[in-house]
């Protein structure tokens, strides 16, 4: 039976949605979901410890996103990027990942490595060099990420680009630049030299136009659809703007007589049936059915990424355990126990309802059993 015993009383029927895996990738938009990592739940994946992953089933996940056309970012925020992923873990699992081929893959360059602390613009720049070696090597397209160390060590605009121009001169493959807002991380206020937005963009416009040839696309993850729809309009011809608006990504992909987004995403990790569906829809004109599709998505997105929204990883990865992508509900870093009993309860009605619990039985089993030992 496919009743799940909500912790308030209520009794939750689900019900299956029929998805259909697209025959390819989308034509009309770029679309990549930000990957989480499946934790080994044997291992010690306590705060502070190394983490130690699931390997066969983090693969897997990966194969699972690519099965419904779209790339996959991998090592990025979603993945736990400073928050329980440490970089050897990081590096190999850029390496086994686009070792896959298994489609289009992006990768995370940061700096990491680093210990936390007091660092020097030039240990920066050769931390970010060494990962973008790495990157590169794997032969995945770089992602420069944006560093605590940079924000905490830069004195203005110039001491980022610098380091960035570096960078781009260094990169036998275009990049895509990264702009992470505080929502996601704390750590990054004032990123690009400037607490004023304003300010901030006009650097990085500076930056992508001094050498337009090596930027693939930024992604912007703001929140701001605004202020990304006005940075779009500005960029050179052919970047990209990757949208990582997880509150905003139909009207910011559907885009405007202007032009449009593409997509890095971390919730289309959570919704690729749903988003392979509307894409499609998309690529045939069908813009209702792309509405109709994306419209009862948003409200889980925007519950899975409310504030405090770094620990957007919990619901990303309580849902892929409900949907039988892993056998167990276990973060690296303890990550697990960064949302509250009542938040999941929402989540799984949010997810019901966007048809996004594709195995009914199953996640009422598990939800059920977590609920009964969480609350009794």
């Amino acid at each position: 039976m496919s009743t799940v015993n909500l912790p308030d009383g209520r009794r939750l029927t689900l019900s299956a949605t029929d998805w259909t895996k697209p025959a390819e990738a989308p034509t009309s938009r770029i679309a990549y979901a930000a990957a989480h990592v499946v934790a080994d739940p044997r291992a010690d994946n306590s705060p502070g410890a190394p983490a130690a992953l699931d390997w066969e089933r983090t693969l897997a996940f990966r194969h699972h996103l690519w099965s419904h056309g779209l790339g996959v970012a991998e090592a990025m925020d979603t993945a736990q990027r400073g928050m329980g992923l440490d970089y050897a873990a990081t590096r190999e699992l850029i390496r086994r990942s686009a070792a896959e081929g298994g489609g289009r893959i992006v990768a995370g360059v940061a700096t990491d490595q680093l210990a936390p602390g007091q660092v020097t613009l030039d240990q920066v720049r050769r931390a970010y060099s060494e990962q973008l070696a790495d990157v590169l090597t794997a032969g995945a397209a770089p992602v420069l990420m944006c560093s605590r160390h940079l924000a905490a060590t830069a004195r203005d605009a110039d001491d980022y680009l610098g380091i960035y121009r570096e960078l781009l001169d260094e990169s036998d493959k275009p990049v895509v630049l990264h702009w992470l807002g505080t929502a996601f991380d704390p750590a990054l206020e004032g990123y690009w030299g400037s607490s004023d937005v304003d300010k901030a963009t006009e650097t990085v416009l500076e930056l992508i136009n001094s050498n337009p040839a090596k930027v693939d696309g930024i992604k912007i993850s703001l929140l701001d659809a605004d202020h990304e729809i006005g940075l779009r309009r500005r960029l050179p011809a052919g970047v990209r703007l990757y949208t990582g608006d997880d509150f905003n990504y139909p009207q910011l992909i559907r885009g405007d007589e202007q032009g449009y987004s593409d997509a890095l995403l971390g919730i289309f990790a959570a919704i690729a049936p749903a988003a392979a569906a509307a894409f499609a829809a998309l690529d045939r004109g069908d813009l209702d059915e792309y509405e109709r599709i994306f419209a009862p998505t948003v409200p889980l997105s925007r519950h899975i990424f409310r504030k405090p929204t770094f620990y957007y990883k919990t619901g990303i990865v309580f849902l892929a355990w409900l949907n039988g992508h892993q056998d167990h509900f276990t973060m690296v870093g303890g990550l697990q126990s960064g949302r509250s009993v009542p938040h999941f309860a929402e989540l799984i009605e949010l997810a019901a309802a966007a048809g996004l619990l594709t195995d009914p039985d199953l996640a009422a089993h598990r939800a059920n059993r977590f609920f009964e030992v969480m609350v009794g």
